[in-house]
């Protein structure tokens, strides 16, 4: 096929290294991707292909890739490169066979995150945007935690919600939540290096026993709002959060906050996937609310 050439041409390009496929077939790439295994018998490439308008998209997962791998702390794929093969935009990142999760795997997850999250900085934020799913994420610098989080996270997917229909109690109580929800955050979270879209999906071990973690959506922000979306829909366990408290205690108040920052990915998935969430994003305001008093 003419664009797996292409790709081809732009992996000896960038790596250095002569690089001509002797085989290719198609693997898992997430829900809005479409993925491939490229290997000339010595080296294998994994490769993910979306449309050509959504090469920026690539190019932010690229930078998050890359930025957590400097951390030198949980094992991500080492990105290499991105581009263009005929209607398709593509990236390129290491391939990282994948093995069954192990009780040893999962406590030196937690140690490892919380390693990753002493990456720190003096704003909350990120150089660029990127995506959330299919969402775009805006991440416009803020020296402020709670200004961030009302405009960039809760602020912007209120709004897009309202803009899909989701107007009525689901507007007016968030508006107030948007007014109020500062009193959750009581406590003073360090910018930290998330990988922002941490749920069970994006988390595996690598066949030597490696917790491996891939598909960011990266951003400097409270490290709590990681953590929470590893408790949304499961796939951690204890050990984990153990070997993540013991590296870095968590301030009180984090069952509360947790529910903040997962308000956020609810949102999302209302705006994303329809209405089958309204009810959880309401509720999830009444409970924050509650605790507001």
């Amino acid at each position: 096929m003419k664009h797996l050439k292409q790709i081809a041409a732009r992996i000896s390009e960038v790596s250095g290294k002569p690089f001509e496929p002797h085989s290719n077939r198609s693997v898992g790439g997430g829900c809005i991707n479409s993925a491939l295994l490229l290997s000339d018998g010595t080296t294998r490439w994994f490769i993910k292909l979306n449309r050509a308008e959504l090469l920026d998209m690539f190019d932010a997962e690229l930078d998050g890739l890359a930025a957590m791998a400097e951390t030198e702390s949980i094992r991500v794929p080492i990105p290499l490169c991105t581009g263009i093969a005929g209607e398709q935009s593509f990236i390129v990142m290491e391939y990282i066979a994948l093995g069954s999760q192990r009780s040893s795997s999962v406590a030196a997850a937690g140690e490892q995150l919380a390693a990753m999250h002493q990456a720190t900085a003096e704003r909350f934020g990120w150089h660029r945007d990127n995506t959330i799913g299919s969402t775009p994420q805006r991440n416009a610098w803020q020296s402020s935690w709670i200004a961030f989080w009302r405009s960039e996270r809760l602020g912007f997917q209120l709004d897009l919600a309202r803009r899909n229909g989701y107007g009525g109690q689901l507007a007016r109580r968030g508006e107030r939540l948007l007014q109020e929800f500062p009193a959750l955050i009581d406590h003073d979270p360090t910018p930290s290096l998330l990988h922002g879209d941490l749920w069970g999906g994006n988390f595996s071990t690598a066949e030597d026993g490696s917790p491996v973690i891939f598909d960011p959506a990266c951003y400097l922000g409270d490290r709590e709002a990681d953590l929470a979306m590893t408790e949304l829909f499961g796939g951690f366990g204890a050990d984990f959060y153990s070997a993540y408290r013991a590296a870095w205690p968590l301030a009180q108040g984090y069952g509360t906050r947790k529910t903040l920052y997962n308000l956020y990915h609810i949102l999302n998935h209302l705006n994303l996937f329809g209405s089958g969430y309204l009810g959880q994003a309401e509720s999830m305001i009444e409970r924050l609310l509650a605790e507001i008093g």
